[in-house]
């Protein structure tokens, strides 16, 4: 153990120490948990922003046949003209998310290894059991899940290589997203539900324990704590599997494959 005022003779022989049990950690424990409340917050607004600007694809077509998909896709390169240069926002976005990225997969590791450390052979038993409890053991591999299907996502819609289909086209949202969706390739919208439902359980924990840790709600915010936590995540989970059914099974309007 350690002790204040130690006796130098029980010192030198070995049977009580001045160091510490520990050595201090370059970041403490709570700077981490902070990091992966606030960057999987993030995370939580953008997959929400996104599954509603994906959503336009079930939106009809303009008088012109521009799809209303393909001036979202537009508006994303152009906002902040004048003032800013051509995709400039849309850079300034992806950059914050790739350094939230970055930040969130090395806090979700150093807190792993802390707390098995801190365990050592021992493990936890007697969880409450239910969702929570479920989400808390898958929560690295579901993780690990959704940062192998972030690489396919950019592949398939952002860079058109390797598993996008012969038809991209860059910048041709709606028609990207009705050629990999094709009955033909049907495994990758089988890949996206699977993404999605690991998102859904990495989702609902993620963000119980963002707002716990960063003290938002007490006891009287539970109902809120619902909403944020089970509620959200599973209209993000439904919308987002919803498109890809929708474009196998033909009923996005003006398909025509």
């Amino acid at each position: 153990m350690t002790v204040q005022n130690a006796d130098r003779d029980a010192i030198r022989h070995g049977k009580i120490t001045e160091k510490p049990l520990r050595e201090r950690p370059s970041f403490p424990t709570w700077a981490l948990k902070l990091t992966m409340a606030v960057t999987g917050l993030i995370f939580g607004l953008f997959v929400l922003g996104h599954m509603v600007g994906n959503l336009k694809i079930f939106m009809p077509l303009h008088a012109n046949g521009v799809a209303p998909i393909d001036d979202y896709g537009a508006f994303l390169r152009t906002m902040g003209e004048p003032l800013f240069p051509y995709s400039s926002i849309l850079w300034i976005i992806r950059i914050v998310l790739l350094v939230a990225l970055a930040l969130h997969i090395y806090g979700a590791f150093a807190l792993k290894a802390r707390s098995s450390r801190s365990r050592g052979k021992f493990r936890r038993t007697n969880l409450m059991g239910g969702w929570q409890s479920t989400a808390t053991r898958w929560m690295l591999v579901t993780g690990v899940i959704l940062l192998l299907f972030l690489l396919f996502h950019l592949l398939d819609l952002t860079f058109g290589q390797v598993v996008a289909s012969d038809e991209f086209v860059h910048g041709a949202v709606r028609n990207n997203l009705l050629a990999t969706f094709a009955p033909s390739r049907w495994w990758v919208a089988l890949v996206y539900i699977i993404a999605n439902l690991a998102l859904l359980l990495h989702l609902t924990h993620g963000i119980y324990l963002a707002v716990s840790d960063l003290g938002w709600l007490g006891k009287r915010g539970h109902a809120i704590m619902v909403i944020l936590a089970y509620i959200l995540p599973a209209i993000v989970v439904l919308g987002n599997i919803i498109m890809p059914l929708a474009i196998m099974l033909g009923w996005v309007p003006g398909f025509t494959r």
